[in-house]
């Protein structure tokens, strides 16, 4: 009998690098500990914006005990003007999409391309008003059934990352490895 650890797990093909996640001064080392480990399963790099509310270095990740960080290719940028410059390098016609509840706009109304980029704020706040102001027809929220004001940031990317993912076909012919 296999163990769980032996047993045939479902795989998609997928792409490397379809769409670069942005989390934008994040304040909660576990969320971003769940949003990469989710970039190590999709094959998408992190960007990290601004200050952190934690520590990254390879003693904290080590003692954090985040065994998957080897497997993401994580780039830490000072402000958004370098990170929206280091994006445009990685994928020239990737569009920004700025996720947050001041949205007008559903995501499932989004036309992903490969080469976006998801942009998500910090959790006590979200993003800043200057981006929302400067980047008015990229804001994208995800609608809520509940009285909640938001959900979790590593929930939140995770549902706009796969929506993404499936609209480009990268989720198609999964198969047992």
């Amino acid at each position: 009998m296999p163990t769980p650890a032996s047993r045939p797990r479902l795989r998609a093909k997928g792409r490397d690098n379809a769409f670069h996640l942005v989390l934008v001064e994040p304040e909660i080392p576990p969320n971003t500990g769940n949003v990469a480990r989710l970039c190590a399963a999709t094959n998408s790099p992190l960007h990290l914006v601004g200050p952190l509310g934690f520590d990254i270095s390879d003693h904290a990740v080590r003692r954090a005990g985040l065994d998957y960080w080897h497997l993401v290719s994580v780039q830490h940028h000072a402000d958004w003007d370098t990170c929206n410059e280091a994006l445009t390098r990685a994928a020239p016609t990737g569009r920004r999409w700025f996720f947050t509840t001041q949205a007008t706009k559903s995501y499932l109304d989004v036309d992903f391309r490969e080469g976006d980029a998801l942009v998500f704020g910090k959790e006590s706040v979200g993003l800043p008003e200057s981006l929302l102001a400067r980047y008015p027809d990229q804001l994208v929220g995800i609608p809520m059934l509940g009285a909640v004001r938001s959900l979790n940031l590593a929930n939140t990317v995770s549902i706009a990352l796969y929506e993404a993912l499936r609209q480009i076909g990268a989720l198609a012919n999964a198969e047992l490895e």
